[in-house]
């Protein structure tokens, strides 16, 4: 009889980065992100940032940035909305984070880069934004019978 089936840790830490892609815009912390990952969240950030380069906290600060300067382009959201929209709580962190990432201000950035791409409405932007299931909700959901 085979012994156990022995799972690389890339492919729990897989897990976590893959519950960042889905939920960067929920609040996320250390605790979930290595819950996801089955690792305490010192052994998760050690193979995390082993695995990506970055730890888990800067990527899913670059991902709501990624995500804040596609919104800053192409949607008429104001700074703030987009700042809520993406996972920030505080105007300020965004902007400063923001800022410090990209080299100018969410504003100016708007400014230099306003009407490139797929305009998106607002209101659309903001509905299809709502989390509709929390990274938490997913793990503590039973899984479905056949």
């Amino acid at each position: 009889m085979p012994g156990p089936v022995l799972v690389p840790a890339t492919f729990h830490v897989r897990r976590a980065r893959d519950l960042i892609d889905r939920h960067f815009a929920e609040p996320l912390d250390l605790d979930a992100m290595a819950a996801a990952a089955g690792f305490s969240r010192y052994h998760f950030t050690r193979l995390f940032t082993a695995a990506y380069g970055e730890s888990p906290a800067r990527y899913l600060t670059g991902r709501r940035l990624e995500r804040a300067k596609d919104l800053l382009r192409s949607a008429n959201l104001t700074v703030t909305e987009v700042c809520h929209v993406v996972g920030f709580a505080s105007l300020g962190s965004f902007s400063a984070r923001f800022t410090e990432v990209v080299g100018v201000s969410p504003s100016e950035y708007r400014r230099r880069h306003a009407g490139q791409g797929l305009h998106v409405p607002g209101c659309f932007v903001m509905a299809w934004s709502k989390p509709h299931g929390s990274a938490r909700s997913e793990k503590a959901a039973p899984a479905p019978r056949p």
